[in-house]
């Protein structure tokens, strides 16, 4: 224990690395789903071309960067509670650790989503792939904020931008659509 205090910088460093990884993962994966939708409705030999790469890549993503950096993030994570418990007593943390939670739930859906691509059934189109994505967005937004603002008269305001920024990803999602129609 007196290492880990001793050490807490380090602890948190790594858990903000590989909270960054696991995001980087999170966006890509979603990502490479739209691709793969995508690419269920071209003509063969395209299809499975594009289909196969794609689940090469959804395999090496998911397995060896999204998955292990959520579960080294919650490691140094429970590590800094560990070491400093007073932490558990901030309302900033408990709202953190809820959006964390949300966060693995979209994790998991994620994770259900590349399962059911991978046996070949495409429940979301890739419009709504598109708005799932922003979904790890916001969590992104919110989770930083929470932790740097920590205080609640900004809470305030950072509710407001973050509701802001929500509207702005959907309209620039409807405006992304529409340009794509016109190609």
């Amino acid at each position: 224990m007196t290492w880990l205090l001793q050490n807490i910088g380090i602890v948190k460093s790594l858990h903000i690395i590989f909270m960054v990884s696991w995001f980087a993962g999170l966006f890509y994966m979603v990502r490479l789903f739209i691709y793969s939708v995508e690419a269920s409705e071209k003509e063969e030999p395209d299809r499975t071309i594009l289909t196969q790469q794609f689940e090469i890549m959804q395999r090496r993503l998911w397995w060896i960067i999204s998955t292990p950096a959520m579960v080294l993030t919650l490691v140094f994570g429970i590590l800094m509670l560990w070491a400093v418990p007073s932490f558990l007593q901030q309302l900033y943390m408990h709202l953190k650790l809820g959006f964390v939670l949300l966060l693995l739930i979209y994790h998991f859906i994620s994770q259900k989503i590349y399962f059911d691509l991978s046996r070949g059934k495409f429940h979301w189109s890739s419009g709504a792939l598109r708005i799932w994505n922003e979904v790890a967005t916001l969590l992104l937004v919110i989770i930083v904020f929470i932790i740097v603002l920590k205080d609640s008269t900004n809470w305030i305001y950072a509710s407001i931008g973050f509701m802001a920024l929500a509207l702005l990803l959907l309209f620039a999602i409807k405006m992304y659509r529409a340009v794509r129609k016109k190609d």
